[in-house]
């Protein structure tokens, strides 16, 4: 094949649709969840084109059906390993080998997420893991919110949603932040935030969404009326099964040029599996598009 796109959420299925029309062959191999995080999010209000919003079940499916129309063959497999040092590559899934020209990493990242009574009830009914995709939404307008985490990606999503909440609480398990100075001092500084320390949540609670949590702090039970709850704590991207095959950061994101490439000719790495700042599908798809582009180009001088 020309191409391989390891990956299915906007930035795979969005390279899919443009290696294809430029008529390369094309397979996508869509791992165990077609269309990845994005499925887990009921209503997406911020991707252009869509108005009155729409689920990202749906998005990614009307991905799937544009990409399939323009050619590019869905293979609803997961790719466990690949071969880099002979060419074309080779890629393993489920018992069988396939050889590619050039090779489209697109296998996102996994917010991490707390677990206990409830976590799993209100996940996406008041339960979320990223401020900027959901904090707009009506449920959490002039509503108080929660935020779990110490680090510069909870700060971030403290400050961002006190655009829409009329009280955000900063809960934190420790006595100190891990984030960096200038962050903490903007939290810290808001009059919108009030930060708990030493504070673990236990439970949520609600009817058809979120309510309250049930918080602990130093030991003592208490409850706490919010309408979201949001995990700050990270994500984790999906390069485990590439057994170190290519080169990563501290924090597992694989390491790419700006154009998309890396320092492996013809390995193209485009979505969240190397953005660990932005993580929205519109910036997935936009590098999705671009890693298209230069698969293109690099196919036509290997000609």
């Amino acid at each position: 094949m020309d191409v391989a796109i390891i990956g299915s959420g906007p930035a795979g299925y969005t390279a899919a649709i443009y290696t294809s029309r430029a008529r390369l062959t094309t397979f996508l191999f869509q791992g165990s969840v077609p269309g990845g995080q994005l499925t887990t999010t009921d209503h997406v209000e911020n991707f252009p084109g869509f108005p009155s919003g729409i689920s990202g079940v749906e998005l990614c499916d009307r991905m799937e059906e544009q990409a399939m129309k323009t050619g590019t063959i869905m293979v609803p497999n997961e790719i466990t390993r690949i071969e880099l040092s002979s060419y074309p590559y080779t890629l393993y899934a489920q018992k069988k080998e396939y050889k590619a020209k050039s090779i489209i990493i697109a296998t996102g990242a996994v917010a991490k997420r707390l677990i206990f009574p409830g976590s799993e009830t209100y996940w996406n009914r008041g339960i979320s893991a990223c401020a900027v995709c959901d904090g707009g939404l009506p449920i959490f307008r002039n509503q108080p919110i929660a935020v779990v985490g110490g680090g510069d990606t909870a700060m971030e999503e403290a400050l961002y949603l006190t655009k829409y909440a009329s009280m955000v609480y900063l809960i934190h398990r420790g006595s100190t932040f891990r984030a960096s100075k200038i962050m903490q001092e903007r939290v810290m500084m808001h009059e919108k935030i009030t930060i708990l320390w030493n504070t673990v949540v236990v439970e949520a609670s609600g009817k058809k969404t979120l309510a309250s949590i049930t918080i602990q702090t130093n030991g003592e039970s208490s409850a706490l009326q919010v309408n979201g709850l949001f995990y700050g704590i990270g994500h984790t991207p999906s390069t485990l099964w590439l057994n170190g095959a290519m080169e990563t950061d501290e924090y597992g994101y694989l390491k790419v040029n700006e154009d998309t490439s890396t320092t492996i000719k013809g390995i193209y790495v485009a979505g969240d599996v190397c953005d660990k700042k932005y993580r929205q599908a519109i910036t997935a798809a936009g590098k999705g598009c671009q890693a298209a582009l230069e698969v293109e180009a690099f196919l036509q001088s290997e000609e």
